[in-house]
């Protein structure tokens, strides 16, 4: 008897099934009618602003391009790659849909590019849905409250600048003084689910620096990594930014407490200034167009909670000639959460991280940290700031000690302060060595409920409770009116 042997046995059809649902039969055709510097402009087809199309090259070789505006007939293109090879009269074919990011599972552990195809050598994703790659925000009704505590590991940031569960908050800094190894530290240490981290604009030498060094083997388990190198065009640093925030969104939806850190939306910016101005538009504020600071609360407003999950999202602004009141710092700050500044003086004192205690802050770290812990705190900033004002009179030795308790008190616990504010790159620092350190640095006791994810909630709790006291008290001593 001979034996049927079955080809469908331990094969996954899934990634054909998927192509052939969403293959449309009846395509919309055009042709490159000019090739402008970054623009190809052709005759049809018919698409709408943001659709993908190929472009036949007569090699054989496609182009994947992107729609970025429209005139008369004219449809104005953008290219996912060199422009080297395209003539006129190449075919256009309108995909009839924008990107689409391949997303799920699988994609733990894996390193993607702008258009969310694997650029590791991996082998191919199999995806179990596709996400938008440009959305709207989630309904701000819809959003669950923060007011759950996250730690990054970065002992700093953990205590003098408490970050929640869903807050959003930009690391402020020029170039080389350590905003990439900073992010790289929240990746190793943060207690969150799953990282999504987008190299945007970067060196090549950095990125398999930041994936085998900085994240390693155990970090790179649970995060995914979106790439668009310095090098290539402006669409793929644009969209490369918009891409990791999708992958985020999926991972959210299902309910996980997800990191973005994002390196950096200054080159985010920079991008799409670049197509817009290759497309005609004016610029309107050193050299940056309208649809810079229109794409930039559209981008960051898209992370913090849903009705599902939440993501935490750290991102880097490089800050042009340290000038913390440039236009993108200055349209980025007003969006989030909180700011990071980093100090190049202290990068020079060999004082890393480099974080500008004073100058930073958090603005919902009173919804996720207890009193006690607001109150150690609060006396480290006034120490450190009491020593600032007073730092030209202590270092010149004019100061005579007696003279303030403040300023003795500052003085006597300066090196204490800054040995805590100081960590090494690969120092791991758990939230309860962080309050400990705070406690033993103070002198103010900080309870145990303190340490936990929620140390706000019980006090939430009996306002609530007064309140709702209250309410009742008031509806009571109302008379009835017929």
């Amino acid at each position: 008897m001979v034996e049927t042997l079955s080809f469908t046995d331990n094969f996954n059809f899934s990634k054909y099934v998927s192509q052939v649902e969403d293959f449309d039969p009846i395509l919309y055709i055009g042709y490159v009618c000019a090739v402008n510097g970054l623009e190809v402009l052709s005759k049809g087809p018919c698409a709408k602003i943001g659709e993908i199309c190929t472009i036949k090259l007569t090699d054989g070789k496609t182009l994947l391009s992107e729609v970025v505006g429209l005139e008369d007939s004219v449809v104005k293109l953008t290219v996912y790659g060199l422009t080297d090879g395209i003539e006129v009269g190449c075919e256009v074919v309108a995909s009839g849909k924008p990107l689409q990011v391949p997303v799920g599972w699988g994609l733990l552990g894996r390193t993607i590019d702008a258009t969310g195809k694997p650029c590791d050598g991996l082998g191919e994703l199999v995806p179990e849905a596709y996400y938008p790659a440009v959305k709207s925000a989630p309904d701000a009704m819809t959003k669950k409250e923060i007011d759950r505590r996250i730690t990054t590991g970065v002992r700093v940031i953990d205590s003098m600048l408490t970050v929640g569960k869903g807050q959003r908050l930009g690391i402020f800094a020029g170039s080389g003084v350590g905003k990439s190894t900073l992010l790289s530290m929240i990746a190793r240490n943060t207690d969150a689910d799953i990282n999504v981290i987008g190299l945007i604009g970067e060196r090549g030498r950095e990125v398999l620096d930041f994936i085998d060094r900085d994240l390693g083997e155990e970090g790179m388990r649970r995060s995914v990594v979106v790439v668009a190198k310095g090098d290539e065009p402006a669409i793929c640093r644009l969209r490369a930014a918009q891409v990791c925030t999708a992958v985020a969104e999926y991972f959210r939806d299902q309910g996980k407490d997800v990191m973005l850190m994002m390196d950096n939306v200054t080159r985010f910016a920079k991008a799409q200034r670049e197509i817009s101005l290759s497309s005609g538009e004016v610029p309107a504020q050193r050299g940056y167009t309208p649809s810079v600071f229109d794409s930039i609360p559209k981008l960051l407003e898209r992370t913090g909670t849903n009705d599902r999950g939440t993501i935490t999202a750290f991102y880097a602004v490089l800050v042009d000639g340290d000038d913390m009141n440039e236009p993108i710092a200055d349209t980025v700050r007003g969006v989030l959460d909180g700011h990071v500044v980093l100090s190049r003086k202290l990068a020079m004192e060999y004082h890393y991280p480099a974080i500008d205690v004073l100058q930073s802050i958090s603005r919902l770290s009173k919804r996720v940290t207890g009193k006690m812990t607001q109150k150690a705190v609060g006396k480290v900033r006034e120490l450190m700031a009491v020593y600032q004002n007073n730092a030209q009179m202590i270092n010149a030795g004019i100061y005579t000690k007696g003279s303030s308790v403040q300023i003795d008190e500052a003085i006597d616990k300066h090196d204490e302060i800054e040995a805590f504010l100081k960590q090494e790159e690969d120092e791991r620092c758990p939230m309860a060595d962080t309050l400990d350190r705070l406690k033993a640095l103070t002198g103010i006791d900080i309870s145990e409920e303190e340490y936990e994810e929620r140390p706000a909630i019980k006090k939430n709790a009996a306002v609530s409770t007064q309140a709702a006291a209250l309410g009742q008290a008031v509806d009571t001593s109302v008379p009835d009116v017929e």
